[in-house]
């Protein structure tokens, strides 16, 4: 059974670093395009940042270019998200998601498969 558990949510204050972890079970995932997205209330869930399967190729958001930093540890079966120089309103919970096997990665949530059960971040003002 796929599990993927995120971690590394809290409250911080604008201009401050968080790093999120989600680690996967249930299979490996080193093959697999990895995806972090998130949802603020009232809002729909919005890509943030993907990876392509090998690695080679990061998108992101525009509103997070320059700022995140996506990331996998294989040997983990875990993908990061470091987020700096956040603002108040990257305030949302944040999932991580598994993509296709061999997939370079996408912005389009139904391409994924397996998703966490999200972490809360709060970026106050």
């Amino acid at each position: 059974q796929v599990q993927l558990v995120e971690s590394g949510g809290g409250l911080v204050q604008a201009g401050g670093s968080l790093r999120l972890s989600c680690a996967a079970s249930g299979r490996t995932f080193s093959s697999y395009a990895m995806g972090w997205f998130r949802q603020a209330p009232g809002k729909e869930r919005e890509f943030v940042a993907a990876l392509s399967w090998s690695g080679g190729s990061t998108y992101y958001a525009d509103s997070v270019k320059g700022r995140f930093t996506i990331s996998r540890d294989n040997a983990k079966n875990t993908v990061y998200l470091q987020m700096n120089s956040l603002k108040p309103e990257d305030t949302a919970v944040y999932y991580c998601a598994v993509g296709p096997k061999y997939y370079g990665g996408s912005t389009d949530s139904s391409r994924y498969d397996y998703w966490g059960q999200g972490t809360q971040v709060t970026v106050s003002s």
